[in-house]
C-alpha cells in the first residue's frame, strides 16, 4: 500500500519498480528515484517514477 501513496515517494529514495515491458513477468528494477511522474495522490497500481538511470515504471517496493 505504501507504494500507492505519492507522499511516501521522494526523490533520492531507493525503490523497486516494474517497467512497462516487465509487467507480465513481474521482474523488478532497483534504483534511486529522480522524478515523480504521477500527479494524483494515490494510484492503485503504484506511483510512476523515473529513476536516476532513466528507467520509468511504477513503484512496487520502497527499500
Amino acid at each position: 500500500m505504501q507504494n500507492q501513496i505519492r507522499e511516501n515517494i521522494k526523490p533520492g529514495i531507493r525503490v523497486k519498480i516494474v517497467l512497462k515491458k516487465d509487467q507480465k513477468t513481474g521482474i523488478l528494477t532497483e534504483g534511486i528515484v529522480k522524478d515523480i511522474l504521477t500527479n494524483s495522490n494515490i494510484h492503485p497500481r503504484g506511483i510512476k517514477v523515473r529513476l536516476e538511470d532513466g528507467s520509468v515504471g511504477r513503484v512496487q517496493e520502497i527499500l
